[in-house]
């Protein structure tokens, strides 16, 4: 079974990352069409990583919150739990694997790419407050798949608008089971413990995530906001504690990071290679372009839809920008990049090089970010599933069923299979998503650009957002 498994999971993603001619070498398809639009959105949106990062920041910080407001959560606990959903195996095995894979130059990438998706994941998640739903309890519904049903209704093509929603509700079902969360949470903790129990593990997550899964969005929030600042606070101080033991050889390894990203030494083809690796890896962290985070975003209270963005965008800064580059940082410094390690035990090594323990601090941290990742897809997924087949309390239980049982075989599979298989089911939601970003450019626009003039020329700012 796990071998046919293996077979449709290569075959699927030799679908998804077909490549194309690109400046003398080759380039999956995928990855230019998550560039260009970071690339747009940063332009036709006026840079709002640097005019809009203060009012996303003065949002956060409730200063414009209003109980009045729709919504089921806080702004800063709709960001918690998009965080809960990004910060996680990505931030660390995520970017060792694109080390071992693209060489040091693609940590370089990781950092510019993350920079570019602020103004990606704005423009989505501002997209998806404008056109949530609420039902009759005044519960969310909300995702890419809402934007384009109402979207394209109010422009006069619902058959549309519901078959492309539709379609992205599919492809989120197959994205919405992290797997190898699973996995590398576990390659850590079997790593420190010295035993094999992957079929023991996969049960244990899988039953922890759903007590937590059956409490929808509220109970999300209430979890996110205390777990998600905890693990993050643990893993940072970790690893800047090994990078300034490392301090004396930071000014190396820095140069390493940036000459590696243009001198075509990198593993996986050169610069170009660098480029996609760092690009793939970057997209699975911060998610922007794949729409997924916009199903929590939605749930935040606010009548200004780009109030919302902005806070969103600060989701790709602490995720990838920062995270992401402390970890590469982390490898590269401490010298073990090039020790013949492929994933998360090239962290683990990192770790170790310090002090002997340090990895159980590892295990920890993958552990949280592992459990607080899969709880936040686990309602990503039931959104979606509702969607498909309606809010209802049998169709809403039998996802979280299927979903927790679905769990363990991340700690089955091997890790190449694993990341296939994300990838590819996770980049297909891409597909649809960004094709109504362009078409809904014009509103994002306004939406951003009114909200920013209105917030910067205000002689006394509202109680209201």
């Amino acid at each position: 079974m796990i071998e046919t498994l293996s077979h449709w999971i290569d075959a699927l993603a030799a679908f998804v990352f077909w490549k194309i001619p690109f400046f003398g070498t080759q380039i999956e398809a995928i990855v230019l069409w998550l560039a260009v639009p970071m690339l747009f959105f940063t332009l036709w949106l006026g840079v709002p990583q640097i005019t809009g990062f203060r009012f996303g920041l003065r949002a956060l910080r409730g200063h414009y919150a209003d109980p009045a407001h729709p919504g089921e959560m806080s702004q800063f606990a709709a960001l918690a739990t998009a965080l809960s959903g990004t910060l996680g195996l990505g931030n660390i095995a995520g970017v060792a694997i694109a080390i071992a894979a693209g060489g040091p130059g693609a940590a370089f990438w990781l950092f510019i790419i993350g920079l570019f998706a602020m103004a990606l994941k704005c423009a989505e998640v501002t997209l998806g407050l404008k056109y949530r739903e609420f039902d009759d309890a005044g519960r969310v519904r909300g995702g890419p798949m809402y934007v384009m049903k109402n979207g394209l209704k109010a422009r006069g093509w619902p058959r549309i608008g519901a078959a492309i929603g539709t379609l992205y509700a599919v492809f989120a079902l197959g994205g919405a089971i992290p797997l190898v969360q699973v996995n590398q949470s576990y390659a850590q903790v079997s790593a420190v413990v010295g035993a094999d129990f992957a079929l023991e593990y996969g049960i244990g997550l899988a039953l922890a995530v759903s007590l937590v899964v059956v409490g929808g969005a509220r109970w999300l929030g209430r979890v996110t906001v205390l777990l998600v600042p905890a693990m993050s606070l643990l893993y940072l101080l970790a690893a800047l504690a090994i990078i300034i033991h490392h301090r004396a050889e930071l000014p190396a390894a820095l140069l390493t990071i940036i000459s590696d990203a243009f001198t075509g030494k990198a593993a996986a083809g050169g610069a170009i290679g660098a480029f996609v690796i760092g690009m793939r890896r970057a997209v699975y962290s911060c998610e922007a372009g794949v729409g997924s985070a916009v199903i929590a975003h939605a749930a935040a209270r606010t009548r200004e839809p780009a109030s919302e963005g902005l806070v969103a965008l600060l989701e790709p800064f602490i995720d990838t920008v920062v995270v992401c580059s402390l970890t590469a940082l982390m490898i590269v410094v401490s010298g073990v990049w090039d020790d013949g390690f492929k994933d998360i035990s090239m962290a683990s090594a990192a770790f170790a090089g310090v002090i002997s323990w340090f990895p159980n601090v590892l295990a920890v941290a993958v552990v949280l970010f592992a459990y607080s990742t899969l709880i936040a897809w686990g309602y990503y997924g039931g959104q979606a599933w509702a969607y498909l087949f309606g809010p209802s309390r049998t169709a809403t239980i039998g996802y979280r069923l299927l979903y927790c049982l679905l769990l363990p075989i991340g700690a089955l599979l091997d890790i190449s299979r694993v990341i296939n298989l994300i990838d590819s089911a996770f980049f297909l939601m891409a597909l649809p998503n960004v094709l109504m970003l362009y078409v809904f450019a014009p509103e994002v626009r306004r939406e951003i650009r009114g909200y920013i003039a209105r917030k910067s020329g205000a002689a006394a700012e509202p109680a209201t957002a």
